[in-house]
């Protein structure tokens, strides 16, 4: 689906179009009049045609009867309409700013085009606002899909990458590069519109990872069988955080540090062990001296079956695949990325439910 403004900018030019051909057509027939009915040369022909449409005011070329005034009446007749049609159609171009729109547009093709690995994000309700504000904070690239006008100017303000459309549809969804996306993240007020948007990812991009909102624990089941990677209830999962803020406050206020916000000290993030370029895979974590190189904490390690060793031990031997979930400081991630790398191996993907 076009946005609206790129629906209003394609009339312009269809219209500023027609009008041409209008005006050319207007154009070869009188051209043709007095070439062929009048039997005048084509340079006469043409030249009486030009200060006919142009009403310059200046005298018939050659002698004219009465049938060759009546159809000069009719042509100057037509002239007037096409160019006032163009004229009209131009000057609304203008003053709606039709053309800056039209290059905005295109500049704004281009980027879409060239990303690649971004994160897409369906809906700029409360949730994407606050999912978009993350996603910056972290310094990723993210495009932002709606079809609401107002929410399209709150994200240009922002200063977002937006697009304006319907993100259930596979047009939509290619036109912001769903192919070469990392992950998209369904955040529409429907349930049903976050499953078609999830179905729709998954067709034309199965490695996406994608996550999505639901309101209902029924939902949350409907999503999962329908693809997403993770499926997130803001009734559920706040009802939780407020329980565990009720109940361990300190670790709460903690784990939020870590998590979210642009002044953070501390961060947490996963390494994936790629066996073409990772030295310490087959070692042992008391052996790779990881903590000791880097000041990074190993929180966990996903194994590749799906398996969870949390808290593991200087014995815990690190294998191909295994993703690493670790805690400490900017500067210590980098380290650490740069041992298991040493280009960043960073990449998420669904955990194996078996």
């Amino acid at each position: 689906m076009y946005s609206t403004i790129e629906q209003k900018y394609q009339r312009i030019q269809k219209e500023l179009m027609a009008g041409a051909f209008g005006l050319a057509g207007v154009f070869m027939i009188g051209t043709s009049w007095y070439r062929f009915v009048e039997h005048w040369s084509w340079e006469d022909s043409v030249y009486m045609t030009v200060i006919t449409l142009a009403t310059v005011g200046y005298g018939e070329t050659q002698p004219m009867g009465n049938r060759g005034r009546l159809f000069t009446i009719a042509l100057i007749l037509m002239g007037v309409i096409a160019i006032g049609y163009i004229v009209n159609r131009f000057t609304e171009a203008v003053i709606q700013g039709y053309f800056q729109e039209g290059i905005r547009l295109r500049q704004q093709r281009r980027l879409m085009e060239s990303l690649s690995g971004h994160y897409i994000i369906c809906g700029f309700s409360r949730t994407g606002r606050q999912i978009a504000k993350e996603f910056r904070a972290e310094g990723v690239p993210f495009v932002v899909i709606d079809s609401e006008m107002d929410s399209m100017r709150y994200a240009q303000q922002e200063g977002y990458t937006a697009y304006q459309g319907d993100a259930t549809l596979d047009e939509t969804l290619l036109r912001v590069g769903i192919v070469k996306a990392t992950c998209i993240v369904a955040a529409l007020p429907s349930d049903a519109e976050n499953l078609y948007t999830v179905l729709s990812a998954k067709t034309l991009n199965p490695e996406i990872r994608a996550i999505a909102r639901a309101s209902t624990e029924e939902a949350v089941q409907k999503l999962q069988r329908g693809g997403a990677d993770a499926v997130v209830s803001p009734y559920i999962t706040g009802g939780k955080r407020m329980a565990a803020a009720a109940l361990r406050p300190q670790v709460m206020d903690f784990v939020d540090g870590i998590l979210t916000g642009a002044d953070r000290q501390l961060y947490m993030e996963e390494l994936l062990l790629d066996p073409a370029i990772c030295p310490v895979v087959g070692l042992t974590l008391q052996k790779a001296r990881l903590r000791s190189q880097t000041g990074a904490l190993v929180l966990a390690i996903r194994r590749v079956d799906g398996s969870l060793i949390g808290g593991p031990t200087g014995d815990t031997v690190l294998m191909a695949g295994d993703l690493l979930i670790c805690m400490g400081t900017a500067e210590q991630l980098r380290s650490l990325n740069q041992i298991l790398g040493p280009i960043s191996t960073k990449q998420m993907r669904r955990p194996n439910n078996s």
